[in-house]
């Protein structure tokens, strides 16, 4: 088969790869119809993430068709067309029990590993390096997928790709980051980052009843799309980022601010910056949490769905002094796929708005180029093999 193969950075290439095969009785084979690249996916792509090895298949965001099941999947039915969380999960330890689905002790045979470094294990991720268990990606023809009898949703009839895709990964990691902030009615919600994350983040507030989301980002389409789920924005470009949500917010601050950038986000100049390029060099940029910790009023939560993978500078004076409360994780992808799901089929919301470019597979390594440099007015890429 086909596949977006990670040869090192900045390098991914279309390949030919074996084709996937059922290795456990749990286990389905689908034929991808839709997949898409992730802003997390980008930081493979820089460089940022270690455990990555020359010919790993990308991709995290999946769905298709089932073409073969396992022995002991009773779920699923060859035939049925299905969104595949990128988190990885068995569906019977204590955390999966607790719906902490991300945190899975059981799916990840690198868990071991990675509990020498963080303390114990989490879920298996496809297609994010061997510290997750080095699964092959969903941006290919084919994908295995283990413990298919709890991760993937079947899609009802009349529902397109394009509407249920983001049920992989984004939209349920906006929902989290939203639901999160445990926001009441009246409040105002600040946004860091008007990427794909951001968008769902912005209108998962909306619609969790926020009165108010402040949106700051410096990419003109980003803060054109923001501006037409009814934000308010603030391009931090333009300086004196903190001036302007006081302002916006009579001096009271935010009740709640979501980060949804992460390691590589952007200064603009600020003290904050300058005093971490100074600690931190140029690796991981916690930028925008900082200014999120900064920006949080005394008392609210900050909000954090934004990728860290090593140690940053953190406001940790600022986070206690306001008595703030911060909020983290992976996405329990399973734990929203069957509220999100009926979202979507009542027609609250059509996750389509946030695509923008729409390729065939060989044409992914360019694409990625296009998605980092932010160039033709790219916010989302979906690439459909079959094309």
């Amino acid at each position: 088969m086909k596949a977006l193969c990670w040869h090192g950075k900045g390098d991914i290439r279309c390949e030919t790869v074996p084709d996937p095969e059922i290795q456990d009785g749990r286990d389905a084979i689908i034929r991808v119809t839709s997949c898409a690249i992730c802003g997390s996916d980008l930081h493979l792509y820089g460089g940022f993430v270690p455990g990555m090895k020359s010919g790993d298949v990308m991709g995290h965001e999946t769905m298709g068709e089932v073409v073969a099941v396992g022995k002991d999947n009773t779920k699923l039915k060859v035939g049925d067309r299905v969104v595949v969380p990128f988190t990885i999960s068995c569906g019977e330890c204590r955390m999966c029990k607790w719906g902490l689905f991300s945190c899975c002790e059981v799916s990840n045979p690198a868990g071991a590993e990675q509990a020498k470094m963080i303390g114990y294990p989490t879920a298996g991720l496809f297609g994010y390096t061997h510290t997750y268990g080095g699964f092959p990606g969903g941006q290919a023809e084919y994908l295995r997928v283990p413990y298919a009898d709890v991760g993937p949703i079947k899609v009802p009839e009349g529902l397109t790709d394009d509407q249920v895709l983001f049920l992989s990964d984004i939209f349920p990691t906006g929902w989290m980051a939203a639901e999160h902030c445990d926001i009441q009615p009246g409040q105002t919600i600040a946004v860091f980052g008007c990427g794909p994350v951001g968008q769902f983040a912005i209108r998962s507030a909306f619609m969790m009843g926020a009165e108010r989301v402040i949106a700051i980002d410096q990419v003109p389409e980003r803060l054109a799309l923001a501006r037409a789920a009814g934000a308010e924005t603030i391009d931090f470009s333009e300086g004196d980022v903190q001036e302007k949500i006081k302002a916006l917010t009579r001096g009271l601050g935010p009740d709640a601010v979501i980060e949804a950038v992460g390691l590589e986000s952007h200064g603009a100049g600020s003290l904050i910056e300058k005093v971490q390029e100074t600690v931190a060099g140029k690796m991981e940029r916690p930028y925008a949490l900082n200014e999120a910790i900064i920006a949080c009023r005394p008392g609210g939560i900050v909000s954090q769905p934004g990728v860290f993978i090593n140690a940053v500078p953190t406001m940790m004076g600022a986070l206690i002094a306001k008595g703030l409360t911060m909020k983290t994780g992976q996405t329990h992808v399973q734990k929203y796929l069957e509220p999100l799901m009926a979202k979507i089929a009542e027609g609250e919301i059509d996750p389509s708005f946030l695509i923008t470019h729409k390729i065939r597979l060989e044409d992914g390594p360019d694409a990625y180029n296009t998605f980092q440099e932010k160039k033709d007015g790219c916010i989302k890429v979906v690439i459909n093999p079959g094309t």
